[in-house]
């Protein structure tokens, strides 16, 4: 049976098909070179097109870098200068030409790194981007705290183990944080938690080499560093040269565990200030109560002398009163006995007054039965009356008025004809 080799070999391929099927075994072929920059062709479009070439036997190989993998590690390609390109092979299939497309570029040797780190800190120093005056204050008390670091390794371990639980709310992103590839993954780092309800960013890595620390000098994330809405703390450990990251962020620490310490010593003395001024009111009420505690114990005696000063003049109050209600007695039995001779003399005058006052009203009922009204009426007599008032003379009627005779059954009511008036001598 003929294996998967023997097929491929009899099968026959477009040239178009053969170079795709190159390509993808080429993807596998994926590493990293370095080597001295020679031809450099930077098109329109932003490409750059260069050729990489050993110092050793003058071996070269073509290389490709797009605009935006170009733009993102801000360095310059130009001839004679010696790169780290990391990248796969690829086959072009117009021109059948290998070339390497780089993905990731860096710059090779200590002395090269440090001319390009110098060169940015000063331009980006004569910006005003490391200014102390741009710097903003970390939070007294923070609460929300963004961190960007890896999860790999001990730096996220040594972090938490040294924040203390002062119910922090952490917000963490994971990235790559050694290599030019963690270029890319700190920069989309940057863009997540910018949108994460913070207070303040860690950029968090342990200690490395200058070369190590490439991605920490670049131009795009310093810039983002510096332009970051919130405070930010560089907890990046490094020798001599301080990462540009750290000179554009608002606090520059050694370590992320000095990095937690900072954030969490204000809530550490404030709570020993409670602590402090808890035993300090307790220890005053404590005080103040003992204090009570003897002022109580004072008066109770005094009450008690008070007391016994109380009950000795009570007693001669009551001796006093005792004998003041004896005579008090004695001299109401003496009123009373007056009282009731007064009663007894006054009831013969009274009755006497009251007997005299029956025979007067007897005598006015009499004299008042004569003259009654209703009397004279009985005998014959009647009472005129005009509108309501008795008619005592002929002046008090007119002709034609009706007048209301009153007699003693009833009431006849006439109207005057004529009026006569009696001449008196």
């Amino acid at each position: 049976m003929a294996n998967n080799t023997d097929k491929k070999e009899d099968k026959i391929f477009s040239i178009s098909e053969y170079i795709g099927f190159l390509n993808s075994e080429l993807k596998k072929c994926a590493a990293k070179i370095i080597g001295e920059v020679g031809k450099v062709d930077i098109y329109p479009s932003g490409h750059v097109y260069f050729s990489l070439r050993d110092e050793k036997d003058k071996s070269v190989i073509s290389c490709i870098i797009w605009k935006s993998q170009y733009k993102l590690f801000g360095i310059e390609i130009k001839e004679g200068v010696k790169i780290i390109a990391t990248g796969r092979p690829d086959i072009y299939k117009q021109t059948g030409r290998l070339s390497f497309i780089a993905e990731t570029i860096e710059l090779a040797g200590e002395g090269i790194l440090k001319k390009e780190y110098e060169k940015l800190k000063k331009k980006l120093g004569d910006e005003g981007i490391f200014e102390e005056s741009k710097k903003r204050s970390i939070p007294a008390y923070p609460q929300k705290i963004g961190i960007i670091t890896s999860k790999q390794g001990a730096v996220l371990s040594d972090f938490l183990s040294n924040i203390g639980n002062y119910g922090f709310k952490i917000k963490m992103v994971d990235s790559r944080v050694e290599g030019q590839s963690s270029i890319t993954d700190l920069l989309s780092a940057i863009k997540i938690i910018k949108k994460k309800d913070i207070e303040v960013l860690i950029i968090m890595r342990g200690g490395g080499s200058f070369e190590s620390l490439q991605p920490f000098n670049n131009e795009l994330l310093v810039r983002e560093v510096a332009n970051f809405p919130v405070p930010v703390i560089a907890a990046i450990g490094h020798d001599k040269d301080v990462p540009l990251v750290s000179l554009a962020a608002d606090l520059e620490v050694s370590t992320p565990s000095i990095a937690a310490i900072t954030l969490s010593k204000s809530w550490k003395e404030a709570i020993i200030f409670l602590e402090r001024y808890e035993r300090n009111i307790i220890g005053g009420y404590e005080n103040i109560l003992q204090d009570a505690v003897s002022l109580i114990n004072k008066s109770i005696d005094m009450v008690r002398d008070s007391k016994n000063l109380i009950i000795d003049k009570y007693k001669r109050v009551e001796n006093k009163m005792r004998v003041s209600l004896q005579n008090f007695s004695n001299i109401l039995n003496n009123i009373s006995l007056r009282i009731d001779n007064l009663i007894d003399r006054s009831f013969f005058g009274l009755k006497y007054l009251i007997l005299t006052a029956q025979q007067n009203l007897k005598h006015a009922e009499r004299i008042i039965s004569i003259n009654s009204p209703e009397r004279q009426l009985n005998l014959g007599y009647s009472i005129a009356f005009s509108d309501g008032k008795i008619i005592r003379n002929t002046e008090d009627t007119e002709i034609g008025k009706n007048i209301d005779l009153r007699v003693v059954d009833g009431t006849i009511i006439s109207q005057v004809k004529n009026i006569n008036k009696i001449n008196k001598k």
